[in-house]
């Protein structure tokens, strides 16, 4: 499914020293730290800079696959999609890369949902956010409501 997905949101990651482990290669919690930075370039580049922190989701489920060792030498790149809006929730793939092979390091899914502070309830995402996201994707609310494997 990746290979289909036209990655709009593109950002070059550092590694840190620590990000490395003993084996030389980046450690398997460094992923979820960079790709939270790049979930967080994503919606600003979405939302704007004023409306970014107002969109209120929580993760309720991630999962990764890790596919080739990152190394500290390594220029990484992490690409950010929304595949799938929901009622209450959107689906993030993102995946980090290789800059110079374009070998596919590791790639992960994220589901958030819409949640009310206050209340500290889930709620419904608003139809101004997911028309941004449309927007920014190119596609419509319909092709991202279409179930995803």
């Amino acid at each position: 499914m990746a290979d289909e997905i036209k990655f709009k949101h593109v950002m070059p990651i550092q590694i840190r020293f620590s990000d490395v482990d003993l084996y030389g290669h980046m450690n398997n919690n460094a992923y979820f730290s960079l790709y939270d930075l790049a979930k967080t370039s994503y919606f600003r580049d979405v939302f704007g800079m004023e409306e970014w922190n107002k969109f209120a989701v929580v993760v309720a489920n991630i999962n990764a696959d890790f596919l080739a060792p990152v190394f500290f030498s390594d220029e990484l790149i992490i690409e950010t999609a929304v595949i799938h809006i929901g009622n209450k929730s959107l689906t993030l793939l993102q995946r980090a890369t290789n800059k110079a092979s374009g070998v596919l390091k590791c790639q992960c899914r994220t589901v958030l949902v819409g949640y009310d502070i206050a209340t500290k309830e889930p709620v419904a995402l608003p139809k101004d956010y997911k028309e941004a996201i449309c927007l920014y994707e190119g596609k419509t609310l319909e092709e991202l409501s279409e179930p995803v494997d």
